[in-house]
This record gives C-alpha cells, structure tokens and sequence, in this order.
C-alpha cells in the first residue's frame, strides 16, 4: 500500500492540537481559486524551478535526456522546455543548487508511520499527533484509511483536514479512525462556491452535517479572500453553522495569503490564481469583532493584537 505524498511539516502547530507532523497528498477534485498548495492538486509529480537559485552551472542541460533545459550563450539564463519533460527527476537529482527539485513521491504506508512516529517525543507531551492533508486525503482513501488504522494501532491522535467533497462511505469508513475532522468551509452561496472551487457546496454541507450527527470532532476551517468571499451572507451562513452545530470544536478564519501565486510560476502550472490582496490586521479585526457581535467565537490564525472571541 503507497500513496503519494507532496511534503511531511514536522513541529506543526496550525493542524490540530498540539505539536503536529503533517503528511501532504496529492491530488484534490477542487480548483480553489486561491489554492496555496497547487502542486497538490494533480496526482502526478512536478518540476519545481526557482531561477532565483540557479546559478547556471549547467549540469541539468547534460544529464537530461529530453533536452529540457538551456541556458542562454550571452545572459546564462536558464529556460525550461517543460512540453518535453518526462519528469524523470535526473535534472533534480544533479541540481546541487536546489534550483531544481521534483515534488511528489511515493511513500509506503509504513515508511510514512516511520516518518510520523520518529516526532513522537515532540509532539507527545503537547497533545499533538498526525495530520493528514493535502490536497485532499479522501483522494487517496485507500492509502489513508491504511495509515489511519496503523497510527490508531500506535495510540497516535489522527487528524485529516478535508474539503468535504468525498463519498459520504469514504467519511463513514474512517469513524473511530480520526479524532478531529478539519473541515473546509469556503463559501456559503451554491453559485460562488461553484464559481470559486469548480464544484458545487451540497456535498460539502450533506457530509458536514452526517459527521456531526454521528458525534464526530470537527473544526471548521474557513478561508476568507478578499474580493471573493468576503461578504456579509457568507459570514453569516457561518455563523448559522456555528448556532446549528453548538458542539463544534471551534471556527478557524484563515485570511488570504498569495502563496501559491509563486508555486504557480515555479511549477509551470497554468491554473488561475485570485487577484487579491492579503488583509490588514484592521480588516482581520473587523471580521473577528463581526461574529463577536452576534455571539459566535471565532479564530484567527494570522491575526495579531487583541482579538475578540
């Protein structure tokens, strides 16, 4: 049993409780337009370029064996001819500079346990665990549902932040497996959801609500991007959420942040990216005293300053 992984974050402490190692999947059915992880959309792996680090010794043009590379005679700059890579990875393996590196690979079901139980003695005393992210984990069900019921035969505290947009079977499989269910919220309107992550928020919403009737841990999760969903119905349909569902863990608000705009251009993706800004503390604040206002606790992970909740 392998899945494909895109990054392991060790000393977490934005993905649940405590001290967290945090395994990255590949591959998720939505296109969020402000996506700040996009080499995890797609199941294959990328070339990841970063000119900035290349200091054109040329190596990579003698060991490709698709021509990719090139460096220009009079400036030495290096362009990438990406329609012919074959993402072999040879280039990245030579890259001494870290110009270069190839993201995605493979990872056993024990080598990652391996990866996750190595941080034990930090993540322990804290009350802290595994993650599983992404991208979005249920893509990879099999593999995940595997490593789940390993870490719970280890006693570890489990994760897994989501989308919400899976088969309710994928969710209900891995009751008893997950302490806390990190759920996406990203738009209450059907239309703009749809507008902004490419699929419809039904799906999203039915599984909520059957993982909070079965008892199941959840904390929502709900990124707010300026010029996009940063609307007063949308606030308040969180709010609603927050009145239906008392029992919830909490509400995290994650202010925009243009991240992955540069993963886009590293990776040579071609997906759209928000035009937006991140906020100022003041607009963050604001948004923080609004729910405040109508009794609804919410929190903020980039906020600074007093912060009412």
């Amino acid at each position: 049993m392998t899945g494909r992984i895109f990054d392991i974050q060790r000393f977490s402490t934005h993905d649940g409780p405590g001290i967290r190692t945090t395994l990255f999947l590949k591959g998720c059915p939505l296109r969020c337009a402000w996506c700040h992880n996009p080499e995890g959309i797609g199941p294959n792996r990328h070339l990841s370029f970063s000119p900035e680090k290349c200091v054109a010794c040329g190596d990579c043009c003698g060991v490709c064996p698709n021509r990719v590379h090139r460096l220009e005679a009079a400036t030495a700059a290096h362009t990438l001819a990406r329609e012919r890579c074959q993402l072999c990875g040879v280039c990245a393996d030579t890259c001494v500079a870290g110009a270069l590196e190839m993201v995605g690979r493979d990872i056993s079901v024990a080598e990652a346990l391996a990866e996750v139980l190595a941080d034990r003695d930090f993540y322990g005393p804290s009350g802290g665990g595994m993650t599983l992210s992404g991208g979005e984990p249920l893509q990879q069900f099999d593999f995940s549902a595997a490593l789940l019921r390993a870490a719970k035969e280890q006693g570890i505290h489990c994760c897994v932040e989501t989308s919400g947009f899976a088969p309710w079977r994928h969710f209900e499989s891995l009751l008893g497996l997950v302490h806390l269910f990190l759920y996406d919220y990203k738009e209450t309107d059907p239309q703009r959801h749809k507008q902004y992550t490419g699929v419809s928020n039904e799906l999203v919403l039915e599984n909520l609500h059957k993982l909070y009737a079965r008892g199941e841990r959840i904390a929502l999760r709900c990124p707010i991007i300026p010029g996009c969903n940063d609307q007063e119905d949308h606030f308040e349909g969180i709010a609603a959420l927050a009145r239906k569902m008392p029992a919830i863990e909490g509400i995290d608000l994650l202010p925009y942040h243009p991240l992955g705009r540069g993963k886009l251009e590293r990776l040579g993706i071609a997906e759209a990216s928000a035009a937006a800004n991140p906020p100022d503390q003041a607009t963050i604040q604001r948004w923080v005293d609004w729910f405040a206002d109508r009794g609804v606790a919410v929190r903020c992970r980039h906020a600074t300053g007093r912060i009412r909740s």
